[in-house]
């Protein structure tokens, strides 16, 4: 009780109560050497700790209410589990799936599911600025945050500037997002050698890669490429070519229909699946790959079997072995790192 009303009178004075992690805990995965990040932006404990307040803070949307952290929650891999939200500001349903920030800090090629934001900077302006999600006023947006909490004086401490700029917000949020690892889960402990996978899950494993691999590699469990998987075959210019993929970046006729390569790390606590989140579970995305794919022109070349025919060859027995594995993948200790939590709570 004690503890609570200290909180709220911080909170009245302006200087802000969270729980503070520190970026010297956090290590890169076993898999790769370092954190990577930009000169302009390199890893700080205190960049990190406001990148984790702004994520969680409501009032960086125009309605008060819209936090990043709404569509991306930590229980769920950070996402939201909904299709296509309707959770923004203005109401109406998005018309992309929230996807998983999970290794954020190893993807190449863009980001968002065209790759149509370059790095981790950029990228929040998007969801900060769209009239259907946060809807923000980029102005307003610095102005209630100099005056909030002790915002002013941790962005002097992290930037070395006088007054908060909305570049540095969203160099805060990047921060934040780099250090979301996840690389603790069953399969990870297997490859390290302090466990065994049980007979079927090997047995998932060994199918996975022969016949998932090539587009979900390494410890990433993802190429970082585009790739048009026959989800449709028709690609209307309706919402700015929204329903067009990667084309719609580059504008090459190629890369019609295509869409990043998720990671598939935590993939079980992330449904529904897909850009459109149009599967609700893992059946109906393996029953897709073995038997509904749709052909276009640019459908991925790795998809065409010797016999004429479109997909991925899986009976029943070869799909149950590869959710085995796909649930190998949870990493529990993501979920609940209080490192990535609420700092208001």
């Amino acid at each position: 009780m004690k503890k609570l009303f200290l909180c709220i009178a911080i909170l009245f004075s302006g200087i802000s109560c969270t729980k503070k992690q520190n970026i010297q805990e956090i290590k890169a995965p076993y898999f790769v050497k370092e954190i990577p990040s930009p000169d302009r932006n390199t890893l700080s404990n205190e960049g990190v700790e406001l990148g984790r307040m702004l994520f969680y803070d409501t009032a960086l949307s125009a309605n008060g209410k819209i936090a990043c952290a709404t569509c991306h929650q930590q229980s769920r891999a950070f996402t939201d589990g909904i299709a296509l939200t309707k959770a923004g500001v203005s109401g109406n349903a998005l018309l992309r799936h929230a996807p998983s920030l999970v290794n954020l800090a190893w993807q190449k090629n863009g980001l968002f599911w065209e790759g149509g934001a370059k790095d981790l900077e950029s990228l929040v302006f998007g969801p900060l600025t769209h009239p259907d999600e946060m809807a923000m006023d980029l102005t307003q947006a610095v102005e209630i945050i100099k005056n909030r909490f002790d915002y002013n004086e941790r962005f002097h401490k992290t930037f070395g500037i006088d007054t908060v700029h909305v570049a540095f917000i969203a160099r805060a949020l990047a921060q934040f997002q780099r250090t979301l690892i996840s690389d603790n889960s069953k399969y990870d402990q297997f490859a390290r050698k302090e466990i065994q996978l049980n007979k079927r899950e090997l047995k998932g494993m060994r199918i996975f890669q022969r016949k998932c691999e090539s587009c979900h590699q390494g410890d990433l469990f993802t190429d970082n490429d585009f790739h048009n998987n026959g989800l449709n075959n028709d690609f209307p210019d309706d919402y700015e070519g929204i329903f067009q993929g990667r084309f719609r970046i580059t504008l090459d006729s190629s890369d019609m229909g295509k869409f990043k390569t998720p990671s598939l790390r935590n993939i079980m606590r992330t449904a529904p699946y897909m850009h459109d989140g149009r599967f609700k579970s893992m059946e109906e995305v393996l029953a897709h790959y073995s038997e509904n794919m749709k052909y276009s022109s640019t459908l991925d070349s790795i998809f065409f079997l010797k016999n004429e025919q479109i997909g991925i060859q899986l009976n029943e027995e070869e799909k149950k072995s590869i959710i085995a594995f796909m649930h190998t993948l949870t990493d529990s200790s993501f979920l609940i790192n209080p490192n990535y939590s609420n700092p208001f709570q």
